[in-house]
């Protein structure tokens, strides 16, 4: 009994490094702005823990479905290649069993926020799911990974006020999809020639390195100008503003690290920089808003 105990722990954390849990930081802290807007401070702690549940149980989902989905090709990428699925440290079996709990845990958490978030929680798992194979058949893939990853100011508002919603966060919620967008196309740069000889549509393979890096500028831009107008429309102070500039140059810079001849810098720009702005952007937030309150 304590081995299979021991086993089972041994592929969840496989599972999780698979996932890249980590990564939750990149969608977590606009959820919880969102909550924090709709309550006007502190939501409480059942809100607060169920929507952390919820946010990282939906992306260990969409992660998971999406390492099934391109098993075939990850196979194929020297890139990618030590991926658990593809060395066997994980079964496909196993990871379907790891991916429904994740979605029943996401269903049961929307449950215990309210009955719209329940309602929503399924067409929320189909659109995560359905990300893995727009790189298929359109270069607006990476949009549309960011429109998955927008849901999560939507979802924080919706968690604590369902009954209206509210401006900022619509805002919010598209400045993180060009926000998303940006950074998975400068990721994507990695891997053009491959997705080339595949016939996958990412916007590197398609249209060119140079282009792929004029059109990230182009979304990071909307990300910085969304961001703004979202603070605009809550009304937010000078902390608010202050850690908005901190972002937005932060957001821009990234853009003078990364080169057509010279990628060496994307998983720095891509994890640390983007990883810096979640954060700092939440924190600012909070700190503005707290301030307001007191």
């Amino acid at each position: 009994m304590g081995l299979s105990c021991r086993s089972i722990l041994e592929k969840t954390g496989v599972f999780f490094r698979m996932v890249k849990i980590e990564h939750s930081i990149f969608a977590l802290p606009f959820a919880y702005l969102g909550l924090f807007w709709a309550a006007g401070g502190w939501p409480g702690g059942q809100p607060f823990w169920l929507l952390t549940l919820a946010m990282v149980a939906v992306r260990s989902f969409a992660m998971a479905f999406n390492r099934l989905a391109d098993l075939s090709i990850d196979r194929c990428n020297p890139r990618t290649t030590d991926r658990p699925l593809v060395t066997g440290e994980l079964s496909r079996g196993q990871t379907g069993v790891l991916l429904v709990i994740c979605a029943a845990l996401f269903v049961g958490a929307c449950a215990g926020l309210n009955t719209l978030c329940l309602y929503l929680s399924v067409p929320a798992l189909a659109w995560s799911a359905l990300y893995s194979f727009t790189k298929r058949f359109t270069v607006l893939c990476h949009y549309f990974l960011g429109s998955v990853l927008a849901l999560a100011p939507l979802a924080g508002w919706l968690a604590v006020n369902p009954a209206q919603l509210s401006l900022g966060p619509v805002l919010l919620a598209l400045g993180v999809m060009f926000w998303v967008a940006g950074f998975d196309i400068l990721y994507a740069c990695q891997d053009a020639d491959f997705d080339r000889t595949r016939e996958l549509y990412s916007i590197p393979s398609r249209l060119g390195i140079r282009t792929a890096l004029a059109l990230s500028t182009f979304s990071h831009v909307n990300t910085v100008m969304l961001f703004g107008l979202a603070g605009w429309a809550m009304h937010t102070g000078p902390v608010f503003w202050l850690g908005w500039a901190v972002v937005s140059t932060v957001i821009l810079a990234e853009h003078r690290l990364i080169f057509e001849n010279d990628l060496s810098r994307v998983n720095f720009a891509f994890f640390t920089m983007n990883g810096f702005v979640a954060l700092f952007f939440f924190l600012a937030s909070l700190l503005d808003l707290l301030g307001v309150l007191l």
